[in-house]
């Protein structure tokens, strides 16, 4: 199995998941054992066995946090953040140069 697939796009990965793909590989070859790449990847081997499955299934974008690149579910509305941003702004004015910023 070969880690850069010539047939997807492109994929950003930072240097920890870069370092996660090499050592899950490992396991997913069978160069490694899972304790020993939980132990690495300082996870449980129940982790490492979830993951392996979830590159197996949807090769290495599948270690890539689903929600990169998307607002966070926890994110409060667009139009209370002004209202927030406009009473400090009121209230705080003149007590330093990032307030509304």
């Amino acid at each position: 199995m070969d880690i850069a697939n010539e047939e997807s796009e492109r994929i950003e990965m930072n240097r920890r998941e870069r370092d996660r793909l090499k050592v899950l590989y490992g396991v997913i070859q069978k160069e490694r054992s899972q304790k020993e790449a939980a132990r690495l990847l300082r996870l449980t081997t129940r982790q490492v066995r979830r993951l392996v499955r979830r590159i197996e299934d949807s090769g290495d974008q599948g270690l890539i946090h689903r929600l990169r690149g998307r607002p966070s579910n926890r994110r409060l509305p667009a139009e209370l953040r002004q209202q927030v941003l406009a009473e400090y702004q009121r209230c705080y004015q003149g007590f330093g140069p990032t307030f509304g910023q």
